[in-house]
């Protein structure tokens, strides 16, 4: 059986530069009606890069939603409507200023499919050529290289807990046969 809900009306609550959210009432499948939240965000990409002595570049940045400083792969938003393998060469050189000879995709994650409509693109970088940094205004990040099993390990035990991350780096593990 499939599932599905009809929008029967929808009321913009806030319009962003980021993401907009709206008020939606729906039809149920037995016909009656609910009130969805939602959070509309042009999506995003995060790139698991390997270099070529095994180890992931990871970033670490001040997320003010967690009052706390994490460590992710790099990452970025997409642009209204840019190709997300554009986004995550521009995001990648942004952030460590590496550029990669190959980029290749890892899927896609919903990070929080209950009320956000975001979608998170996932590459495997590969092939990386050393740069510089470029980040962008008010951004502001290190980053770091850590061993590939170090980071497998980190994730599955919950000391890098970033969804992103910790989907990238376990997707990767399995395509690289590590």
């Amino acid at each position: 059986m499939a599932f599905y809900e009809k929008t029967l009306a929808r009321e913009d609550k806030f319009v962003g530069k980021i993401f907009t959210a709206h008020r939606d009432t729906v039809e149920l499948d037995d016909g009656s009606t609910a009130f969805r939240e939602i959070v509309d965000h042009h999506g995003g990409v995060g790139i698991v890069a390997i270099d070529e002595s095994g180890c992931v570049l990871l970033v670490r940045q001040y997320r003010y939603a967690y009052s706390k400083e994490l460590v992710e792969i790099p990452a970025g938003k997409l642009e209204k409507d840019e190709d997300p393998i554009e986004a995550a060469a521009r995001e990648l050189s942004e952030e460590t200023g590496c550029t990669a000879g190959s980029l290749v995709s890892l899927g896609i994650d919903y990070p929080t499919p209950g009320y956000v409509g975001e979608i998170i693109h996932i590459y495997l970088a590969t092939g990386l050529r050393a740069g510089q940094q470029h980040l962008d205004k008010g951004e502001f990040l290190s980053y770091e290289r850590m061993p590939f099993d170090e980071a497998v390990e980190k994730c599955l035990k919950g000391e890098i807990n970033d969804s992103k991350t910790v989907i990238g780096i376990l997707r990767a593990k399995r395509v690289l046969g590590l």
